[in-house]
């Protein structure tokens, strides 16, 4: 693995590595992947045939078994996963969430430009995240899919008119108009992409997309205050993982944040 490429994140907001797993490496990750999907489609179906493009909280109890589960964990908290998160967000680094995405079913809807923090920051706390702790997916691709576009170092610049418009749909412009500074990453499946939850993007449709991204972040409490305890891996899970520092350091800070809240 190149860490000199993963630490260049600092400038760009993202890294491609390719070929980074072999499919046999993801045989049974696609397998348990398509379960879940199955079995959250059956419980969101108006959702998912109206408008939905992702699932969350795939490390939950609700649509996995408890060994599909054990499964899932084991791969996200691989040496060979760990190594690359590490790499860009060192040691202390903190799970926070995972999501499946996949095509809308309506074949009309478009995707859209978008940064992370924007739905639930105002204009100036969004720009006042650019220099602010740091929130990364590692996104997994399980088919060959169109993958992201992106725009190369809005991690850390604030937007363009141009920019500012179209995300936020101003002066008439709509959301999923192209812009000039868009940069399509296409995926094949074995290729991982890495980037900054800040920047502003947009998910590629088509090829019956499905994808999963692991969302890591600093370990800050602000971050973490809302993660879904039943995500995180019973002690039973984590005490046999290869690497599940991210898991445990968010467990501390989750529990930290509990005992701030219950007064002790």
């Amino acid at each position: 693995m190149d860490k000199d490429k993963l630490q260049g994140m600092d400038k760009t907001g993202y890294c491609l590595l390719p070929n980074f797993y072999t499919p046999d490496e993801l045989t049974e990750l696609h397998e348990i992947l398509r379960i879940f999907h199955h079995n959250w489609i059956a419980d969101n179906r108006d959702f998912y045939q109206q408008r939905a493009i992702n699932s969350a909280y795939l490390t939950g109890k609700k649509y996995l078994q408890s060994a599909q589960r054990k499964r899932l964990f084991d791969f996200l908290a691989s040496h060979k996963l760990m190594e690359i998160v590490t790499a860009i967000l060192a040691n202390d680094v903190c799970f926070m969430n995972t999501q499946l995405f996949f095509d809308p079913v309506q074949n009309e809807q478009k995707n859209y430009w978008h940064r992370d923090p924007q739905y639930h920051l105002t204009l100036q706390q969004q720009q006042e995240a650019l220099t602010g702790p740091r929130v990364m997916h590692v996104r997994i691709p399980l088919v060959k899919e169109h993958g992201l576009e992106l725009v190369p170092g809005s991690h850390r610049q604030w937007d363009t008119q141009e920019e500012l418009q179209v995300r936020l749909e101003q002066e008439g412009h709509k959301n999923h108009e192209d812009l000039s500074s868009g940069l399509a990453v296409p995926l094949n499946v074995g290729d991982v992409l890495v980037f900054n939850a800040n920047m502003i993007h947009r998910g590629l449709y088509g090829n019956d997309r499905l994808a999963l991204d692991i969302l890591f972040c600093d370990p800050i409490p602000e971050l973490l205050q809302f993660v879904d305890e039943s995500c995180l891996p019973e002690d039973g899970f984590l005490n046999i993982l290869d690497n599940g520092k991210a898991f445990s350091n968010t467990l501390k800070i989750k529990a930290s944040i509990n005992q701030q809240q219950n007064g002790h």
